[in-house]
């Protein structure tokens, strides 16, 4: 074995001695630590919950779709500007339809919220989507058990719907639901079909897609009032066309449809999935930040006390420096020594910090969101706290390397 490697094991040896020496003194530093790296592991668990939610769940709006609203999904200005557009109308999504023969699918849809009810069970404020066949062009949810509404359904305005897994798990519990007879709000509809489950995007303002229930839009009106209800238009891009580039056309036709001069403002909205992503990537920006500046302060403290500690090993050790030294002990080795001593402290407090932030996790994965703590994520917080000991325990190690020999035999 090379001399170097024999020095690094030897100062090894005598770290873990020492840590051993005064092991209730290690566990009381390292409680900083602790905090840190519980505050890095929750803060990258959380996020990572939060995108995958997002993910997950935006996903039932289509990359490739553009909607045309009467407002925008995220308001920036005078609310009351929007508010006083004209409504969007079916008459409307049936002219855009005939304007765009190379649309993939354009769907009209409206809701409302309405209680439901099953025998004795009641859900109350249930998004109720009045929409078409062409819901599942749109979109990438299928229906989990049944059939989605049809073509024939919409032309009939036949009292049908489908419902979402919430909905079939609150209101149905373990009964099957298809063709049961449910009431929505005071008409009786029967259920073809229940939705996959796709999750929520409740924590940015969406809505909770597995607590709605889809049925005909040519029923909703009569069932549910409202005949010129304010509606979304959902137009998917032709194969091959860039969203973007479809954009304009459908922003084109809509002007020509509201007969708008070219120095007219617009009237109407255009929304995309890149806006919700946008504004959640903002908003995840911000809670990442916050995340690390407490973590960062967190670490610091926990730093601090750790070059503390090691000072005062560094004092009460001085002989014990100036023996080994006076025995041949290179400077590089008593450096070496510390710096294990220090590293080990805040690698056992990141260990610690990992076992709390599993409890943390579970707790998170079941009564917010999913998640889960991933390799990549021990890796960041293991290397941090290591890290984290090399710089608290650098310049108490480079003074007991630096020490004379001779005065450190002296000391008392």
């Amino acid at each position: 074995m090379a001399r170097g490697a024999q020095e690094t094991l030897e100062a090894l040896r005598i770290a873990m001695a020492a840590l051993a020496a005064n092991t209730a003194r290690g566990v009381l530093t390292t409680l900083g630590i602790v905090i840190g790296v519980l505050g890095v592991v929750t803060t990258m668990t959380a996020a990572n919950g939060l995108a995958n939610n997002f993910r997950e769940s935006v996903s039932a709006l289509g990359s490739d779709v553009v909607y045309v609203s009467r407002m925008p999904w995220i308001i920036r200005g005078n609310w009351f500007e929007f508010r006083n557009r004209p409504i969007v109308s079916l008459k409307e999504a049936d002219k855009l339809e005939r304007r765009l023969p190379s649309a993939a699918a354009v769907n009209p849809t409206t809701h409302t919220e309405r209680t439901v009810k099953f025998n004795a069970r009641t859900l109350e404020r249930i998004d109720v989507i009045g929409t078409t066949d062409r819901q599942m062009l749109v979109s990438a949810s299928v229906p989990e058990a049944g059939r989605f509404l049809t073509s024939f359904d919409v032309r009939a305005k036949r009292r049908v719907c489908v419902i979402g897994s919430e909905v079939r798990e609150r209101l149905f519990e373990g009964v099957d639901p298809l063709n049961k007879s449910l009431k929505i709000g005071r008409a009786t509809f029967r259920v073809v079909g229940v939705m996959e489950k796709q999750g929520s995007a409740g924590f940015f303002g969406g809505p909770d897609f597995d607590s709605q229930v889809f049925v005909p839009i040519t029923t909703f009106a009569k069932a549910f009032g409202g005949a010129e209800r304010n509606i979304d238009i959902a137009v998917k891009s032709p194969p091959g066309v860039p969203v973007g580039d479809f954009e304009f056309e459908v922003i084109g036709e809509m002007r020509k449809i509201r007969k708008l001069a070219p120095a007219d403002e617009e009237d109407f909205s255009i929304n995309k999935m890149d806006s919700l992503v946008a504004m959640f990537n903002n908003v995840m920006g911000v809670v990442l930040l916050i995340g690390i500046v407490i973590t960062g302060i967190s670490l610091f403290v926990g730093g601090v006390g750790v070059m503390n500690i090691m000072f005062v090993s560094v004092t009460e050790r001085t002989r014990e420096i100036g023996i080994r030294k006076a025995i041949g002990a290179k400077r590089r080795s008593i450096l070496a020594q510390f710096l294990f001593e220090s590293a080990a402290i805040c690698l056992a407090g990141g260990l610690l910090g990992l076992l709390l932030s599993v409890g943390v996790t579970e707790l998170i994965d079941r009564m917010l969101l999913p998640a889960s703590i991933s390799p990549g994520i021990v890796v960041v917080a293991l290397a941090v706290s290591t890290v984290t000991g090399v710089a608290a325990g650098l310049v108490p190690a480079w003074r007991a390397s630096r020490l004379d020999p001779i005065e450190a035999l002296r000391y008392e």
